[in-house]
């Protein structure tokens, strides 16, 4: 058997992806390097107008047109009725990346139980959608590649004097919803591997929006061994090869890019 080369391992030509949350600050460039690796790529929102702009915006592969379908990810039927949409548009879904994620502001001291229950729904959301696209692999007979979105805080404690008199703490409930993600992957990579299924997790670090305080990015910047936060550019070669043949070897790991956060 003749080996391939880095090109054609990296290539998603002929693959379709279906991705969450491709709409926000991190999920558009990771979304804009999924087709430029020559990926069909779904895009799922729960407003569909929204996610439609963003798959208009991507450029156009080898794989066809770009699509969006409508989908809630904390609610169990939209998950459901998106699924089967994005499949019945995309005749095939051979990796799903699930990136949506409702956020929470409160941190320990005031969140509800409502709330913190709420943000851990994140993770039952990740899970079922996750399920529908194993099964469908499996009735095809063929392999695919789920990626999880977790982040360098599901391995590692916050840095509280980044937020220290400046903004709230990062979110306790955050902390816990990444972490469960984190261990979630190894689980149902050990599960599925039978399946021809690869599940990774995929952890950015300090990846702040230009929203963000100017003094909490230089606080971060100082802590960080490279001295600097993350672009987001800097995540499309990691989910590309998490989703390719690249990384066909690999499943139940954690990636983490993090400018060297954790190495500390």
């Amino acid at each position: 058997m003749s080996e391939q080369t880095v090109w054609n391992l990296l290539s998603l030509s002929g693959k379709t992806v279906l991705m969450t949350g491709a709409s926000g600050y991190l999920g558009t460039a990771m979304a804009r390097g999924l087709a430029e690796a020559g990926a069909r790529v779904i895009i799922s929102s729960r407003m569909l107008e929204r996610g439609a702009a963003v798959a208009e915006c991507l450029p156009r592969g080898e794989s066809g047109d770009h699509f969006a379908v409508e989908l809630d990810h904390l609610d169990e039927s939209s998950l459901s009725r998106g699924f089967s949409q994005a499949l019945e548009i995309g005749g095939q879904i051979d990796v799903l990346v699930n990136n949506g994620h409702e956020p929470v502001g409160a941190d320990w001291r005031t969140v509800t139980g409502e709330q913190f229950q709420r943000q851990l729904q994140n993770l039952t959301g990740y899970f079922l959608l996750s399920r529908l696209f194993r099964d469908q692999i499996v009735q095809r007979q063929t392999t695919g590649s789920v990626i999880l979105l977790g982040s360098m805080y599901g391995v590692v404690g916050s840095y509280p004097a980044a937020y220290e008199d400046l903004c709230a703490a990062s979110p306790v409930a955050y902390h816990a919803l990444k972490g469960g993600i984190v261990q979630m992957t190894r689980h149902l990579a050990v599960y599925w591997a039978k399946d021809g299924v690869r599940v990774n997790c995929l952890s950015p670090g300090p990846f702040p929006s230009p929203q963000a305080p100017r003094e909490l990015v230089e606080r971060l910047a100082e802590k960080s061994p490279m001295h600097r936060m993350g672009t987001p550019e800097e995540l499309k070669g990691a989910v590309v090869f998490l989703a390719s043949s690249a990384s066909s070897y690999m499943t139940g790991q954690n990636l983490i890019i993090d400018g060297g956060w954790t190495a500390w």
